[in-house]
């Protein structure tokens, strides 16, 4: 087992980096979980993270693996991914008993690349909200400050990975929920093209190819070298996406040359989002330009009043999917209390929608996607800020009974850009985490990128990082987690000692 100085030391690494200590025999895959396992130990209880540990099983795995990532530890978000014989909730008190018979596809890739699973992240229900606090698991908190939320729905891993717990962690995405809390956790998150991951065997695709799997990542290497090794079409997938012509991990330090990107500081309403928020787009925005690149400003053309309520169908008939297909797969309906009021808000209003309601809303998000297609063929890349305000505090995103919408009513100006335009239209997209508020705390830019564009965006990425390097303010926001895991989760004055990046 390494000494204290070491796995403070590892806590600050990122996956490509803990592997090449594994290939130099430097340390041995064993000692890098047990320090991992020492870390959720000492975190967890501040941060709330991970819920259903498998550290046992992490141990006796460690030994034999074997791939890129051999030996290094990862964390899988408590949603869509299954293991057999782990618990496996999606948030939910409804399946507060279930446990997984069968084992997911990318699951099996996560483990043919070496990397050693851990347990199972939090979640909101179903994912559905822009936090992470599920009635289930209590809330995560935000390791730069732990009276602010992680947003969601991928809060869990975020949190996990920020705090130094693991380097990258399992994370998908319906309608931000990979790059909402990249954005709010300091972190490097990509959402890939349409299929470029698989959903099976329990799913072809989810809501026509909203959803999309990968990860929240320390750096962006990481990134691009995990998709390379679970990337590409299973058998009987319904689609796959267009093969890449190189490895990604090749992209990151290839130069994007000149790029001309788009961007825009409003919200589908013509108003602007917090100051913050646009303090980080006007960063970006002289960063990008100082790059060489040509900016443009302009508003992404399409999204009337009928594509938001095309996008409201869609989302009300995912979430009656979702109920249904729990209780034909547990054999039972909910009980009184098993799903939380936002939930049973979004079922009954999805019960109401028709075949008809919804094949119209996927026809008129059709062609609003071809819509993006052609405003794309003109730019590389369309840029705002990822989040339209900062991280809230804990709580604000939460309902009630008496209040079943709240959580939608508070959370919905938080992420009030549209970053849900990736998942209709299946493009890649990318939270960078280059800005922070005066008081710490980290907000993400987004780039929406051309359908199976990763390679573009992974080349402006690693450019971004190596002019702006974000690795020296999360390893402020680990020491600072690790030295206030012990204090009061209460006091209103933990924020992490990064400056504003300038």
């Amino acid at each position: 087992m390494p000494d204290g100085a070491v796995v403070t030391d590892l806590s600050t690494l990122d996956a490509t980096a803990q592997a090449a200590l594994v290939r130099g025999g430097e340390l041995t895959a064993a000692d890098l979980v047990d320090a991992a396992i020492e870390r959720v130990e000492h975190l967890n209880p501040l941060l709330n993270a991970v819920i259903t540990p498998m550290f046992d099983a992490a141990r006796a795995a460690a030994p034999t693996a074997a791939g890129p990532f051999a030996g290094v530890p990862f964390l899988l978000k408590d949603l869509v991914t299954e293991v057999p014989g782990v618990r496996f909730t999606e948030g939910s008190v409804f399946l507060r008993d279930n446990v997984s018979g069968s084992e997911s596809e990318l699951v099996r890739r996560l483990r043919g690349a070496g990397l050693v699973l851990l347990g199972k992240t939090n979640t909101p229900e179903f994912g559905m909200v822009p936090a992470c606090e599920p009635v289930l698991h209590g809330p995560t908190r935000n390791p730069w400050a732990p009276d602010r939320s992680t947003s969601g729905s991928s809060g869990g891993s975020a949190a996990a990975v920020a705090s130094g717990m693991v380097p990258m962690a399992h994370g998908n995405d319906l309608g931000g929920s990979l790059r909402f809390p990249a954005s709010a956790c300091g972190l490097f998150g990509l959402k890939p093209t349409r299929a470029r991951v698989p959903l099976g065997p329990e799913y072809g695709d989810v809501l026509g190819g909203w959803a999309a799997e990968h990860a929240l990542t320390r750096s962006v290497r990481d990134s691009a070298a995990l998709l390379d090794a679970i990337a590409g079409p299973a058998p009987g997938d319904p689609y796959p996406a267009p093969p890449r012509t190189r490895p990604f991990a090749a992209e990151v330090t290839t130069a994007p040359g000149r790029l001309r990107i788009a961007f825009s500081p409003r919200l589908p309403d013509g108003s602007l989002g917090h100051p913050d928020c646009l303090a980080a787009l006007d960063d970006a925005v002289a960063l990008c330009t100082a790059l060489g690149h040509e900016l443009v400003e302009a508003d992404l053309p399409g999204l009337t009043p009928a594509v938001g309520t095309a996008i409201g169908t869609a989302f009300n008939a995912a979430t009656a999917w979702i109920v249904e297909y729990w209780i034909r797969r547990l054999g039972r309906r909910p009980a009184p209390g098993d799903l939380e009021p936002l939930t049973e808000a979004y079922w009954a209003a999805g019960q109401r929608v028709s075949a008809a309601d919804y094949l119209l809303a996927t026809e008129d998000l059709q062609a609003f996607s071809r819509v993006v297609a052609e405003f794309l063929g003109g730019f590389d890349a369309w840029l705002t800020p990822t989040m339209s305000a900062p991280p809230a505090r804990i709580g604000e995103i939460t309902s009630t009974p008496e209040e079943p919408l709240r959580a939608l009513e508070r959370g919905a100006p938080t992420v009030a850009y549209p970053a849900v335009v990736a998942n209709i239209t299946g493009n890649p997209a990318m939270s960078v985490p280059l800005w922070r508020t005066t008081d710490g705390l980290p907000i993400g830019v987004h780039f929406l990128g051309r359908f199976g564009g990763e390679a573009t965006l992974f080349r402006l990425a690693g450019q971004l990082e190596e002019a702006r390097p974000w690795a020296a303010a999360l390893d402020a926001c680990v020491g600072d987690a690790l030295a206030r895991s012990r204090q009061r989760v209460s006091s209103p004055s933990l924020r992490c000692r990064s400056a504003i990046v300038s």
